[in-house]
C-alpha cells in the first residue's frame, strides 16, 4: 500500500476557505486514480472528488459541486483539495485515498476501488 499524508485541515468560518494537500513518496503515484473522502460523526464515510492519472479528468460530489475542487502535481507526488465557500456541513474527517489498481482506464469513485489511505485531517467549520 501507499503511504499517504494529508495536510492543510483547520478551523475556518463559514465562507472561507481551505486547501488541503495529500503527499507521497511513492514514484507511482502519477499511475493511481486519487480521491478525497470525508467523514463527519456518526456518519458512513462519502465520496467528496477524484481525479484520474491524467490529471485532466476529474469528479465531485452533488454537494461541493462548484465549491471544491480537486489537483494533482505528479511531479511533486502530491494531491490537492481546494475547498471555498465553506459550510458547517462541510465538518468532517478528509481522507486522502488512492487506487488499488494502477492506470485504471476510467476516473472511479467507488469506496471499494480505493485501497491507500491517509490518516485524514480535520476541518471544522463554524456557522
Amino acid at each position: 500500500q501507499v503511504q499517504l499524508v494529508e495536510s492543510g485541515g483547520g478551523l475556518v468560518q463559514a465562507g472561507g476557505s481551505l486547501r488541503l494537500s495529500c503527499a507521497t513518496s511513492e514514484r507511482t503515484f502519477s499511475s493511481f486514480v486519487m480521491g478525497w473522502f470525508r467523514q463527519a460523526p456518526e456518519k458512513e464515510r462519502e465520496f467528496v472528488a477524484a481525479i484520474h492519472w491524467n490529471a485532466v479528468t476529474a469528479a465531485v460530489a452533488d454537494s461541493v459541486r462548484g465549491r471544491f475542487t480537486i489537483s494533482r502535481d505528479n511531479a511533486k507526488n502530491t494531491l490537492y483539495l481546494q475547498m471555498s465557500s465553506l459550510q458547517p456541513d462541510d465538518t468532517a474527517v478528509y481522507y486522502c485515498a488512492g487506487d488499488t489498481i494502477p492506470r485504471r482506464l476510467y476516473l472511479t469513485t467507488a469506496r471499494k476501488d480505493f485501497g491507500s489511505w491517509g490518516q485524514g485531517t480535520q476541518v471544522t467549520v463554524s456557522s
